[in-house]
């Protein structure tokens, strides 16, 4: 299949011939669907919180990282270009289309926070704003000659306005991790980034983080990582050889969110808070973001500690009476079925059994309630080994055309925003290869073109979905204000942003 010029181009991306053949595998046999059980409900997979209990769980959290006795870390997956916010705008420019939301962002353009920069932008070129036509506004606005907005990636745009300043989606997270990640007044925040924008970014932190510092008290530790080359998935025709470029050379695409295991995988700390890039609030509004990540981080450190208390019973022969209880916690709590054949094993296969399930990373996932949003919902799921458990799934993994798989599949209440905490390290301290708790066979199939020529292309497993299918996982119920993502540019228009 590969000539030994593809085999060295290969390597070069630090990848093998054997995972690329992998690759060709998935594609001609497929990706097995997702068998789904049931949709994950309150009560029935789904914790929802009283405010008791979520004020003793965020004292628990605040307890715990106020001396520094955990270390904490906010994963802000930011390497994605905003080219899709703009996507109207483009229109108008360049094929003279115009619809209402353009027509909205002419209407309301002195109410975004990047407004004053457009305006000196224009200024500097002789160009008033308020006689400007809209096509000029919308150049300066889009193009390397002015802002550059088209070409930059959401992180670095100017998303709110405050009294006497403005703020970037990578300052409202540094705001944010200094009320919720901050260990010890230690606050570590990771960004992975494209490598093309690496630079701005790096910037930008230099630039605002004394300002941040001063205000909050907290000293940062602000890192970046790029998207693995290495991780990139083949791409094929349609049938299935290998697409070829132009000077013959194969064609590698990035392979999704699933391919930023591997930087999620390279961090340091006990407990890890995910959150997309885009998902943002002003100051006056960030109360209940930060109150219910610290509620998620105080359940995870919770349920942590029983599960590391589970494990020394075990490793100390539990007996008939200790797997009597692990089999209510499994499946009441961590909600964990055992298979069909579980009453029929020995005590010493049921201990096994346990230990292998305890012995995992351990996540808590803020789920909202379905509004219609584009994501991943919460469900039951069965495993490979006959077990069923709690899943984030997409629409990809399932099965549609199957009518009893469908219907469940649209029974979902809630869905996933990217709200996730997580702890990645062992009883002992030791940071868990997350590679192992991934499933390999959630990845998934698309169709793309290039060179006006057909393509298939394959993603990874998802980030919160197959990458992390053999995690110990817990739904959350958390309110719909915690989840404000920023899809097209009028958005920021919606009274949560302003």
């Amino acid at each position: 299949m590969f000539i030994e010029k593809d085999l060295q181009q290969i390597q070069d991306r630090g990848s093998d011939a054997t995972t690329v053949e992998e690759q060709v595998h998935y594609f001609v046999n497929g990706f097995p669907f997702l068998h789904l059980s049931k949709a994950a409900t309150v009560g029935d997979g789904l914790i929802r919180l009283t405010d008791e209990e979520i004020e003793k769980v965020v004292k628990e959290f605040d307890k715990s990282s106020a001396d520094g006795e955990i270390a904490l870390l906010k994963f802000v997956p930011a390497s994605g270009a905003a080219t899709r916010m703009f996507k109207s705008l483009f229109s108008f420019l360049q094929e003279n289309k115009k619809d209402k939301s353009v027509d909205e962002f002419f209407a309301r353009l002195t109410e975004f926070a990047f407004y004053e920069d457009l305006k000196v932008c224009l200024a500097t070129d002789g160009i008033d704003i308020t006689t400007a036509d809209e096509n000029t506004i919308v150049a300066y606005f889009l193009n390397n000659n002015g802002l550059g907005y088209g070409e930059l990636p959401k992180g670095l745009l100017k998303f709110h306005n405050y009294e006497s300043s403005s703020r970037t989606p990578l300052e409202e997270h540094l705001v944010e991790g200094a009320h919720y990640a901050n260990a010890g007044s230690t606050v570590q925040i990771h960004f992975t980034v494209s490598p093309e924008h690496r630079d701005k970014f790096e910037k930008l932190v230099v630039e605002v983080l004394p300002t941040y510092q001063s205000e909050f008290g907290v000293t940062y530790m602000v890192s970046f990582s790029e998207q693995k080359s290495s991780t990139d998935t083949i791409a094929v025709n349609m049938d299935n050889s290998p697409f070829r470029e132009k000077d013959g050379g194969l064609l590698f695409r990035p392979a999704g969110h699933g391919a930023l295991l591997e930087n999620l995988s390279q961090l340091d700390a006990d407990i890890i808070f995910i959150k997309n890039i885009d998902n943002v609030v002003p100051d006056r509004i960030k109360g209940d973001t930060v109150t219910y990540k610290k509620a998620l981080a105080g359940i995870v450190l919770d349920f942590q500690k029983r599960i590391f208390g589970y494990l020394a019973k075990l490793e100390n022969g539990g007996d008939a009476s200790v797997l009597a209880e692990l089999d209510l916690f499994f499946r009441n709590e961590l909600c964990v079925v055992p298979p069909a054949t579980y009453e029929s094993w020995s005590d010493e296969k049921k201990t096994e059994y346990f230990i292998g399930k305890l012995d995992r990373p351990l996540r808590a996932c803020g789920m909202v309630k379905n509004q219609g949003e584009p994501g991943g919902g919460p469900f039951w799921a069965e495993n490979a080994d006959g077990s069923s458990s709690l899943q984030i799934v997409e629409s990809a993994q399932v099965d549609v055309d199957n009518e009893q798989q469908n219907g469940i599949f649209k029974n979902s209440t809630h869905f996933n925003p990217v709200d996730l905490v997580c702890a990645i390290k062992n009883k002992n301290g030791e940071l868990y290869d997350l590679k192992k708790f991934r499933d390999p066979l959630t990845g998934f199939i698309t169709y793309k073109s290039k060179d006006g020529k057909e393509l298939k292309a394959q993603e990874l497993p998802g980030l919160w979905n197959g990458s992390m299918a053999n995690w110990n996982t817990l739904f959350v119920e958390v309110p719909l204000i915690t989840f404000n993502p920023v899809k097209t540019v009028n958005d920021l228009l919606r009274e949560q942003h302003q």
